[in-house]
């Protein structure tokens, strides 16, 4: 039973191995999840899956899985053994809940007549004392009251229920979709770093211990810096034209950024990089930086991202003069070959899904002139990203 849940999971593309299989069964041995499919659920996910990114994959296999099975037998036969069942059943149920259950003929009988409405019944119900449905006092389905009930699908109800099923509350953590505020700044801690920096004005309970023990028990305080976050990066951000659908993602990552790094600076340009970038862009024809400065001014240490569609016409990238702003003297793929080797840990976000990326001159000659460094703007690219800035 749970081999063919496994199996399921792998065809998912959850990354499961036996050790986790092996983990679940162990902990169901332990009577770590009894009397509910919610539960099995619950401890399922912790023992198989390592990272939340892959929360929806596993919600999605389980319900097809579990949903799919031909009667109530194979859940019964996976999670709840008859000897676990009857022996968990007398040690947690209190005389008022066996009663209720019992009014109904016991456990036993509560799933017989589960598997019999099922079989008998033809359509959706809704109300009522008898048929699987909601909002009524039949013992199956859920939105109703009846005490020994089992909930099948949708919220909780009134009461309390022997079963639950799944549903989904994760859609937004796979890596395969666009990042979102609730995970951005998980994904953007891999770039991160600690130095100890200052006067030592924090306490080393561990050195002091040590020191302690070592002097004869009398009290040898140490200190230490604190440690402050030494990342150092530089993001440009593609503004006006076909970036216009990305605003709101871009803010996403901008305010994580913001919060995740200390040190943090950040510029706009417009389609590709040129001789000068901007910090706002309502007086962008004001107050212009030169590009040429800013790789003088901060040092090669930094981490640099761009963050653009890279989707204009080839000339914008290739050719001197050819930005559509004004009359540019070095081309864009001049400066970002310049960028590439003032910084060696450089990468382009790129928020154009990568399936259609092959279908854009531009975006593949920045790709190469990136060396190859460019990644979709979603939680797995950002991750990979990240994960190459950190090396």
């Amino acid at each position: 039973m749970l081999i063919n849940f496994f199996n399921t999971l792998k065809k998912a593309r959850v990354p499961v191995s036996i050790k986790e299989l092996l983990d679940l069964l162990a902990a169901m041995e332990q009577n770590l999840a009894f009397g509910s499919v919610d539960d099995f659920y619950l401890l399922a996910r912790t023992c198989m899956v390592k990272d939340e990114k892959y929360y929806d994959r596993f919600d999605r296999a389980f319900g097809a899985y579990f949903k799919n099975l031909e009667n109530i037998d194979g859940i019964v036969e996976a999670l709840l053994p008859e000897d676990w069942l009857r022996k968990e059943f007398e040690k947690y149920f209190t005389d008022e809940e066996k009663a209720k259950v019992e009014s109904l003929g016991g456990l036993e009988k509560l799933i017989e007549e589960f598997k019999k409405r099922l079989e008998e019944q033809k359509e959706r119900h809704e109300g009522g004392n008898k048929w699987v449905g909601t909002n009524g006092t039949s013992p199956f389905g859920h939105g109703g009251f009846n005490p020994e009930g089992i909930r099948i699908g949708g919220p909780g109800g009134k009461g309390t229920a022997v079963k639950v099923w799944d549903e989904r509350q994760y859609q937004d953590l796979d890596d395969s979709v666009q990042i979102g505020t609730r995970n951005i700044k998980v994904a953007l801690r891999r770039l991160r770093k600690f130095a100890r920096e200052g006067s030592a004005d924090q306490l080393d309970l561990d050195d002091t211990i040590r020191s302690t023990a070592r002097n004869a028990g009398y009290l040898d305080i140490k200190m230490v810096p604190e440690r402050h976050n030494a990342v150092k990066v530089l993001i440009f951000f593609d503004v006006g034209g076909s970036m216009d659908p990305y605003v709101k993602l871009c803010e996403e990552l901008f305010s994580a950024a913001k919060t995740e790094f200390k040190h943090l600076e950040y510029f706009y340009f417009h389609n590709c990089l040129y001789d000068y970038v901007w910090k706002d862009n309502h007086r962008r024809r004001e107050e212009q930086i030169s590009t040429f400065d800013l790789m003088h001014k901060y040092s090669s240490d930094y981490k640099v991202i761009f963050v653009g569609d890279a989707s204009m016409a080839p000339y914008e990238v290739t050719s001197s003069g050819g930005s559509v702003e004004y009359n540019n003297d070095e081309s864009g793929a001049v400066w970002m070959q310049r960028m590439a080797k003032t910084y060696d840990k450089l990468v382009w976000l790129n928020p154009v899904q990568e399936k259609y990326w092959d279908y854009t001159p531009s975006i593949m000659m920045l790709k190469e002139l990136t060396e190859d460094k460019m990644f979709p703007l979603t939680l797995g690219g950002l991750e990979k990203g990240m994960a190459l800035l950190s090396r």
